[in-house]
């Protein structure tokens, strides 16, 4: 893997601010990794690896219109991922794929602070050699994924050709995903579409937000049941496929997820984040090309609540 080279062109609108600020705010236009922070872009810029105007600059730099940044980020080092015999819950596999149901608490792949307990980590020792290596070393067969404190299903690809399949089906947008969730308040139509850009929230880069100019996302829900104090049962499908984007979609029309206290806020009981669960997965195989769907049922917790509510 090379590094990357990126290049920015000052509006006007983004005149006059530090230039590490900027990068910040700006990096989601041009898929920049989501684990870029302003602190690792001031290192960047310390290294002299940013340029305005050819010249190399320091993160107090003030940008200016019409200016033209140049970003230079190194390629990742690499690391090596630790085996671990994690038990998984898996719903199918065969040469091409393996069909996961992710606990809570489990996060995806893991990340310079959090190398090890990660679905990755249970795969490599459950797959071996037999995961596809298109998102390198730290995301092998990773083709999609749901966050940490979200249950459910996900394909994982044990081999390129697979991998290649099934992510061209996530960008047409032709792969099914239905989640269920416990949203706050009751619907006024039983059913919904959420039409709303979503990116990195200019504010606050740890959180995503509706931001005009951001990347397309659309989210069709609809309401399975109404519960007490106030509550709703819903399944969302999603089309397009953006971080945090059934959580941001839901608080957006006032229907945050229960338990979800970065788009929400707390509820009475305890359920370790939002609860909202991957349930249904569909998508054409990559090999007996037709199309399969997979299904796992709602956690205990999810359950308990449900009876509760």
């Amino acid at each position: 893997m090379e590094d990357s080279v990126l290049k920015f062109i000052v509006q006007e609108e983004d005149s006059e601010i530090r230039i590490d600020k900027y990068l910040s705010d700006n990096s989601f236009v041009l898929d920049v990794n989501e684990a870029i922070t302003r602190s690792y872009l001031k290192k960047i810029i310390k290294d002299g690896l940013v340029k305005v105007n050819e010249k190399v600059v320091k993160p107090s730099f003030v940008v200016k219109e019409d200016d033209v940044i140049t970003l230079t980020i190194p390629k990742p080092k690499e690391l090596i991922i630790k085996e671990e015999n994690i038990d998984l819950d898996i719903v199918y596999e065969d040469d091409d794929i393996i069909i996961v149901n992710k606990p809570k608490g489990m996060v995806v792949h893991p990340a310079p602070s959090h190398m090890e307990g990660t679905l990755v980590n249970a795969l490599m020792y459950h797959c071996k050699d037999s995961l596809s290596g298109i998102n390198g070393v730290l995301r092998p067969g990773i083709v999609h994924r749901i966050d940490k404190d979200t249950t459910g299903i996900l394909v994982v690809c044990k081999n390129d050709k697979a991998h290649m399949f099934i992510s061209e089906q996530l960008r047409k947008h032709s792969i099914t995903r239905k989640y269920h969730a416990i949203v706050h308040n009751r619907f006024k139509e039983e059913v919904g579409t959420i039409d709303k850009n979503i990116a990195r929230n200019p504010s606050d880069r740890k959180k995503m937000a509706i931001v005009e100019g951001g990347k397309n996302a659309v989210t069709h829900y609809k309401v399975l049941k109404n519960l007490k104090g106030n509550y709703s049962y819903v399944e969302c499908e999603l089309e397009t496929g953006r971080t945090h984007q059934i959580r941001v979609h839901m608080a957006s029309i006032n229907h945050s997820l229960y338990g979800d206290e970065v788009y929400g806020h707390k509820d009475s009981h305890k359920t370790d984040g939002q609860v909202l669960h991957a349930k249904v997965l569909g998508f054409i195989h990559p090999t007996t090309k037709e199309y399969v769907e997979f299904e796992v049922p709602l956690p205990d917790y999810f359950e308990k609540l449900l009876n509760i509510l």
